[in-house]
């Protein structure tokens, strides 16, 4: 089914007593492999832990009052109504809601958010931007592209690297050694396979040298796990210099016009490059107080490793190119440099010496491990440094990002495309008379007036610039509990955003301001910052028909109590749950982890409004399955909003239920 048919007056919210779960799960399925490729306009920047954005659109369908409108594949809906996401993170919720005829106010605490929502939701000429982004990427190959020369192993001709492969320097007392991942560097398709010689550094195809080594590099090489040392000393980084220097080169990746994509041992004009690349780092404008890197959750694997600086992530040459880049940014008019900005932090990604290689496999699925391909900062002993300025569709070029993240972002916003299962199959169905896109107003009067238009808070939703009563829904997706990850790895985005756009947000805050518990266990930040926010929530609610609506789920009992007694102290009831499918379980964050793939959709109203109704609390919660855990503990949630308990009695029940 995907029409939700209501006899009850205007006002009534379907949602309150349907959800065509099964539906949304049919969707969520496919999405959860590629969301990026299913909703393109919000997957412009890094964000971490996003919802699907079909069953956010299914959740705001169930709010459309008009009959006519509430099919799934029938444009618009929520023409005159506000939706607040005060939690915006990926920004899920607006775009959705704008798409619906919603007008919308988004809030984060964090400045990433807010930047990636304005430069998605404003709506900019795709031939200004193509013009732009053609002449800023054309001044940057001039001025650093001779730094990413090397030579065909086949003809001699110069050509551009692709990329070059860097080893992991380590040492004992009685020698130094260079470590990789593998090997082999590529299966090619006629089952021949290139390789790295460990003795020589020559490159072999087969067993024949295809680009001979001039005996540069003296060091051995072995793979990783080899930790010990023939003397029986444990090999170990050396950790007095900095991370970049604890990398030696070992191969290099070009493209040659006559012979195609090669794998060369390094000559001396590659090293002369490095060379003169490394004299000119100390030029570069950045001042390393800028980027000093702040102690968290993740960002200690840094600091463990004597990482204290973000600079020292990154190769003289992608410094310079930074360096470059960010000046030449300046120069674009300021509503094309927004997205260009956005763009540009997002190519660090791809062109970090946290960057990994996994084009061995057999598979190839791409060259590059990124940054944080695994939700965390990770070591790569094969390191991959990009040449970003490459002409071609790679991994992590400027021209395929373009491509990728905003002409296909661009095209899908302006003519969206929702997925239709039958059985097996799917097909796809353009949604005629939506665009994902909006008119950026600045105050709540302007928002009252017209539609798809948004708001962009900027700060703790605890305290927002919203008037009482002037929110339709609150439709959101809080953080995870003890998971900080969003801030803290964002920091690695925040100090080169706040390099290419100073003044468009404010760029210093806390962590202690964000709704997530920072310490192992929980020390009551959750509930408390999470109980602020609804409170505001609350406030700015329409109460007699307003919901909020979230998606949730966590394994901790501490995570179930804090989100209960929040909600409890904000003055909300529960009117109905729903559990949906929300993550892939071969997903690299949750792959081998015991994960819940199933999210539990709590729908909620002011206590006033009699919308809510009693809920039986479970005997006992089953935590062999997904959904039947997220479902059970819906209901438990929802009887223990009714119950006049201290809150010590709450978190003795949860701990009873999930302890």
């Amino acid at each position: 089914m995907v029409s939700w048919f209501s006899s009850e007056p205007i006002g009534f919210n379907l949602i309150d007593s349907h959800f065509d779960a099964e539906f949304a799960n049919a969707l969520a399925e496919i999405e959860a492999f590629n969301k990026h490729l299913y909703r393109p306009n919000t997957y412009l920047h890094k964000w971490w832990a996003r919802r699907c954005g079909t069953t956010f659109r299914a959740i705001l369908k169930h709010l459309v009052r008009d009959q006519a409108k509430q099919d799934y594949y029938a444009p618009g809906g929520l023409e005159g109504q506000i939706i607040l996401d005060p939690m915006m993170g990926g920004g899920t919720t607006l775009h959705e809601a704008i798409r619906l005829g919603a007008n919308v106010v988004g809030s984060d605490i964090d400045p990433i958010p807010v930047l990636q929502g304005r430069a998605t939701l404003t709506d900019v000429p795709m031939h200004e931007l193509t013009r732009a982004f053609e002449g800023f990427l054309a001044a940057l190959q001039a001025r650093m592209q001779h730094y990413y020369h090397t030579a065909c192993p086949f003809c001699g001709q110069q050509c551009q690297q692709r990329f070059l492969l860097y080893g992991l320097r380590r040492r004992c007392s009685c020698q130094e050694v260079v470590l990789v991942d593998d090997y082999v560097l590529r299966h090619n398709a006629d089952d021949s396979v290139v390789r790295i010689d460990p003795a020589t550094y020559d490159i072999l195809c087969d067993n024949q040298i295809i680009s001979k080594s001039p005996g540069l590099n003296p060091w051995p090489l072995l793979l990783k796990g080899q930790d010990t040392c023939s003397c029986g000393e444990r090999l170990v980084d050396d950790l007095t210099v900095s991370y970049t220097q604890r990398f030696v080169p070992v191969a290099v990746a070009g493209e040659c016009a006559q012979h195609g994509f090669f794998f060369a041992a390094l000559q001396q004009l590659d090293l002369d490059l490095l060379a003169e690349a490394d004299s000119q780092r100390a030029q570069v404008s950045f001042s390393r107080s800028d980027f000093v890197i702040i102690p968290g959750p993740k960002s200690r694997d840094l600091l463990n490793r004597a990482i204290d600086n973000y600079l020292d992530l990154f190769s003289s040459r992608q410094l310079l190119f930074l360096d470059q880049a960010i000046g030449l940014l300046h120069q674009v008019e300021p509503a094309l440099r927004l997205k260009l900005a956005m763009l540009l932090s997002t190519a660090t990604e791809f062109n970090s010496m946290l960057c990994g290689y996994k084009g061995a496999g057999k598979s190839r699925p791409g060259a590059i491990r990124h940054t944080f391909a695994h939700h965390a900062y990770t070591f790569p002993y094969t390191a991959l440094e990009n040449n970003p300025l490459h002409g071609s569709r790679s991994s992590g070029t400027l021209e395929n990002l373009f491509q990728s993240r905003l002409l296909r972002g661009y095209t899908w916003a302006m003519r969206p495309i929702e997925r239709r299962v039958n059985g097996s199959r799917t097909s796809q169905v353009a949604i005629s008379g939506e665009i994902d896109a909006g008119r950026e107003v600045y105050d709540v009067a302007a928002l009252q007036q017209g539609s798809r238009r948004f708001l962009l808070l900027h700060g703790s939703s605890i305290d927002l610039d919203l008037p009482d009563d002037s929110v339709d829904h609150v439709v959101t997706d809080p953080p995870y509990f003890d998971s900080v990850q969003y801030s803290d790895l964002a920091g690695f985005f925040r100090v080169w955003l706040r390099q290419m756009l100073p003044t468009e947000v404010r760029w210093e805050y806390s962590l202690d301001e964000a709704a997530v518990d920072q310490q192992a266990g929980g020390n009551g930040q959750y509930e408390d910052v999470l109980g602020g926010i609804f409170r505001e929530c609350y406030r700015v609610l329409k109460k007699e028909h307003g919901r909020l609506i979230f998606t949730f789920h966590h394994w901790n009992p501490k995570g179930w109590a804090g989100l209960t007694l929040a909600l409890r102290r904000a003055g909300f009831r529960l009117v109905n749950r729903y559990v949906i499918h929300a993550e892939n379980p071969t997903s690299v964050h949750i792959i081998n982890q015991k994960a819940l793939v199933h999210d539990v959709v709590l729908v909620l109203g002011a206590a006033e409004s009699g919308a809510a109704k009693p809920w039986q609390m479970p005997e006992a919660v089953d935590r062999t399955d997904s959904f039947t855990f997220c479902e059970q503990c819906g209901g438990a949630l929802g009887h223990m909003l009714d119950q006049p308990w201290p809150e010590s009695e709450i978190r003795a029940k949860w701990n009873e239920l999930l302890g």
